[in-house]
């Protein structure tokens, strides 16, 4: 097999997983094959594809933060509870997102500078979020503001939801910085090779906890555009996206050994979500069975992240047919 092609299959056969998946439930259901399907999707996703681009800057850098999905969360509470106060939207969510790099800069500061593992340290910081959630609020959900907010959440321009034009929008940002940016380049090296960057006098500390904030930062956004949507701040929100977003990142390519992948193809892999989600729903499929799929696919997906990593260094040395 010419390996320019079987390259290509390694990068771009999430696509045709995509369409399949398309195929498939559109088969299965008369109803999924059409605009408000489409646009019921990209609006479901968008949550989970503003903390995806965040996660992948994170896993590029071969770190990971499970902390996403308790910082969305978090940041809704914050900005319910200010808006109650009576604080003005533009400074709630000023706040908000400060509050939210802040979380983000701790865990970078526990794995560069008390080297704990990135797992264990954004594991802390997500079970402390969470706890700190259902201790502000006493467990209930926070309502009673008014619903300037929700106007974003459930608007459109030119038909197209406004979440999903923000996550557009991120996913534009997150794709300049990582390739016309220094600190891109410095995200790729750290995650493909550590001793070399440091050896080169990239600050290997600098650019990981500015993964980890940015990350954080997009989370807090997430965690504002589902206040939003539902207009209450709930203490239980948020759970399972952490899981989501890992997901979306390395179906899309990129490579949980850090280093390696391209971040518009994590778009197909939180299209991928979307579709699954709402096509197993509109077939009627029970819950407990979707959690099953979705578990089964973030297994796939990582085995697949490390089986690629090695096929693509076989074919690489491999001399063309």
């Amino acid at each position: 097999m010419n390996k320019n092609f079987s390259l290509w299959m390694l990068d771009y056969g999430i696509v045709l997983i995509l369409f399949l998946l398309i195929g498939i439930f559109s088969f299965a259901s008369s109803n999924f094959f059409s605009l408000s399907t489409l646009t019921t999707i990209l609006r479901q996703v968008s949550i989970i594809g503003i903390i995806s681009v965040g996660a992948a800057y994170v896993i590029l850098t071969a770190g990971i933060d499970l902390s996403v999905g308790s910082i969305a969360c978090i940041s809704s509470l914050t900005a319910a509870l200010l808006l109650k106060a009576g604080w003005s939207i533009p400074v709630t969510i000023i706040v908000t997102l400060i509050l939210a790099t802040i979380y983000g800069i701790f865990s970078g500061c526990l794995v560069v500078f008390f080297k704990m593992s990135p797992l264990i340290a954004t594991l802390g910081v997500m079970t402390s979020l969470r706890g700190a959630g259902y201790l502000i609020t006493d467990g209930l959900p926070v309502f009673g503001f008014g619903k300037g907010l929700s106007a974003f959440g459930r608007g459109y321009f030119l038909g197209i939801p406004d979440p999903v034009i923000l996550m557009v929008v991120i996913f534009a940002l997150g794709i300049f910085i990582l390739s016309c940016t220094p600190i891109g380049r410095y995200v790729y090296g750290v995650g493909g090779n550590e001793e070399a960057s440091r050896l080169s006098g990239v600050s290997i500390g600098g650019v990981k906890i500015f993964c980890y904030a940015f990350c954080a930062m997009l989370s807090g956004i997430a965690g504002l555009v589902l206040l939003s949507r539902t207009n209450s701040g709930q203490p239980a929100a948020g759970v399972g996206f952490e899981m989501d977003a890992i997901t979306a990142v390395v179906l899309g390519g990129i490579s949980l050994m850090g280093g390696q992948g391209k971040l518009p193809l994590v778009i197909i892999g939180v299209l991928i979500m979307g579709v699954l989600s709402t096509g197993m729903l509109m077939c009627n499929i029970n819950d407990y069975v979707q959690q099953v799929v979705k578990g089964l696919v973030l297994i796939a997906a990582v085995a697949f992240s490390y089986v690629s990593t090695r096929l693509r260094d076989k074919i690489i040395t491999k001399p063309n047919d």
